[in-house]
């Protein structure tokens, strides 16, 4: 009988004190999100006892991300996992720069072209952009908000811009 020469496994590979730095990294995350969220209710009253106030939802939520969040870091510690990648900003950077046009064009331009610019600079936030769908889709988008919001829901919203 022959027998196989298997090539050995590979070694759990150790950087640092993390295996798996993705959700090391994620669970920090949430545990500083809790720690804010905790501080920031902090001055709220209620949840002490059984006494019930603004602040028992926010501490509830909070102490609970805290714990999920601390369950996600020690899941980086003991379990392998993929190294970190390289951050991209186009995404976050075009999404952010679309809400914040729309914070500032809402009122001078109307919904219909405010909602429209949204669309397409949302749209720059992916490399794999099709424009003639982008297009199509910010029209129908752009179209339908401007029947929802006014008519359907009876906001009051300026349609186009007052010039």
């Amino acid at each position: 009988m022959s027998e196989r020469n298997d090539p050995p496994s590979k070694a759990t590979h150790w950087h640092g004190f993390v295996r798996n730095p993705q959700d090391f990294y994620g669970g920090l995350a949430l545990v500083g999100l809790a720690a804010f969220a905790l501080w920031a209710s902090s001055d709220l009253p209620g949840m002490r006892g059984f006494s019930f106030g603004p602040g028992t939802a926010p501490r509830l939520f909070g102490g609970l991300l805290l714990c999920l969040g601390a369950a996600v870091m020690a899941i980086g510690f003991f379990s392998d996992g993929s190294p970190l990648e390289k951050y991209r900003v186009r995404g976050p950077l075009f999404v952010t720069a679309s809400i914040l046009l729309f914070a500032v064009t809402i009122r001078p331009l109307g919904l219909v072209i405010s909602s429209f610019l949204t669309f397409i600079i949302s749209a720059m936030a992916s490399e794999e952009t099709r424009w003639i769908e982008s297009l199509i889709a910010a029209i129908a988008l752009t179209a339908f908000c401007a029947f929802l919001f006014p008519y359907v829901l009876n906001l009051p919203f300026q349609i186009w811009p007052r010039f």
